[in-house]
């Protein structure tokens, strides 16, 4: 039984405003595995997305099962004592279950910029999109230098 993948990365820097929760961006032309379409700016939901949109933010799942999810993001030094990072479901409120997040996680920052790698697994379905939502308590804003976003669903 084939294993659905959709792998994305995102390079430039993403501005996180302080105590803001924030979608993180992959743009649709940028370094992506997604043969089956799960990262496509033609949404399931008829709309089509820009690459500056929250959408660009989304997996949507192509069918039902075990998901396995993982992020990796990287943070600029900062004034921060505390980052926080989950995986979410609509984390836009598109569905009749909107923002349900999982596996959030407070962070406290060590010297210089902050790599973290995150995985969770979890049932997914075609309509409910999946995201990566990241948060900060420094005073001023603060950069997302890299990030990464992966999906593979071993279908029921």
């Amino acid at each position: 039984m084939a294993v659905y993948v959709s792998s994305l990365s995102a390079t430039p820097d993403q501005v996180i405003q302080p105590l803001t929760d924030t979608l993180l961006l992959f743009p649709f032309d940028q370094d992506q595995m997604d043969q089956w379409g799960m990262h496509d700016p033609a949404q399931p939901d008829g709309i089509t997305a820009a690459s500056s949109s929250q959408r660009a933010g989304l997996i949507w799942p192509s069918c039902e099962g075990w998901g396995h999810l993982t992020a990796e993001f990287q943070w600029e030094a900062g004034g921060y004592t505390e980052i926080r990072d989950a995986f979410m479901r609509d984390p836009l409120g598109l569905t009749d279950d909107p923002r349900n997040d999982t596996a959030r996680e407070d962070r406290y920052p060590t010297g210089g910029y902050q790599w973290f790698v995150k995985n969770h697994q979890l049932s997914v379905h075609p309509g409910v999109p999946l995201g990566v939502m990241v948060r900060h308590n420094d005073k001023a804003p603060r950069k997302i230098l890299y990030a990464q976003f992966k999906l593979a669903i071993h279908p029921w």
